[in-house]
């Protein structure tokens, strides 16, 4: 029977296909796990495969226990399949999402590194890993959240959308976002502001009947050439900045910009700052 102070690994681990038959501990921890699972799904024509074709093992890095670098050690099944209009021949079984196909780490490690690389940099987080003893470069952080943005579903946006440009580096490069007004997020972001950038995206979304822009030529042109039926929605910003500007043209042109106050009209006791400055300075010396 088991102590309740004993701290059980199997628990960590998908009992109903991996088994663990050994633990080393080192200045690492090594656990080696045997495959317990009887068949395998085809990742191409999604078929059940049941013959084996053999046995290897997979050297996989998994979440640090204690601050000690864990390694796992898992002899894995090869499954032949046997469907002759398929491209595969054989299988390497994955383990219900906790271990994925030709991956060196384990799902909840690379779900680990990738939120803390969202949270802090890609460099940052290698370097923060690296004093967790979980060994990984900066370069495969960058990896690893390009494949996860690679792998997600291209946005689908509805029938109003926002249009703006923003600067990925000031005076020197800019890009456009896209925003579904109804979800309030980005559903794609252009390299560049110019008309053919948006037009380019435009023919590919005809759905849009309502478009919230600021006042820029190109985006205007871009969408009267394409869409010629959507509704254009000057953005609230724009209109703000619009009025303020016409507000401060009708002021320059009726308020002059220097305003001459006669001599006649200056007190007799008025003192210039210069003049406060050198009296201060000699009420000091007295």
């Amino acid at each position: 029977m088991d102590s309740p102070n004993t701290l059980i690994l199997d628990h960590f681990f998908p009992t109903d296909v991996l088994k663990i038959t050994e633990v080393i501990e080192t200045e690492k921890i090594v656990i080696h796990m045997k495959s317990v699972s009887r068949f395998c799904i085809c990742p191409k024509c999604h078929q059940t495969l049941e013959h084996s074709h053999g046995t290897y093992i997979r050297k996989v890095q998994d979440l640090p226990i204690l601050g000690k670098n864990v390694q796992l050690r898992i002899k894995a099944h090869e499954y032949l399949c046997k469907n002759a209009a398929c491209p595969v021949i054989t299988v390497a079984e994955t383990f219900n999402g906790f271990l994925n196909a030709n991956r060196r780490m384990t799902q909840r490690c690379e779900d680990f590194i990738c939120m803390l690389a969202m949270e802090t940099s890609c460099e940052g987080c290698a370097r923060i890993c690296q004093a967790m003893n979980l060994h990984i470069s900066g370069d495969s952080v960058i990896r690893f959240l390009t494949e996860r943005y690679e792998a997600q579903p291209v946005p689908v946006c509805g029938e109003t959308i926002g249009i703006d440009d923003f600067a990925f580096k000031k005076r020197n490069r800019y890009g456009t976002v896209i925003v579904d007004e109804t979800t309030h997020k980005p559903v794609a972001i252009l390299n560049g502001r110019d008309s053919n950038t948006l037009k380019a995206w435009l023919q590919q979304n005809k759905q849009v009947k309502r478009i919230t822009r600021d006042r820029a030529g190109a985006y205007a042109s871009a969408i009267g050439e394409i869409l010629p039926d959507a509704m254009q929605i000057a953005d609230r910003f724009h209109l703000h900045q619009n009025l303020l500007e016409a507000i401060q043209n009708a002021l320059k042109s009726a308020v002059p910009a220097d305003i001459k106050i006669p001599i006649d009209q200056i007190p007799a006791d008025f003192q210039s700052p210069e003049e406060n400055q050198t009296a201060k300075e000699e009420s000091k010396k007295k």
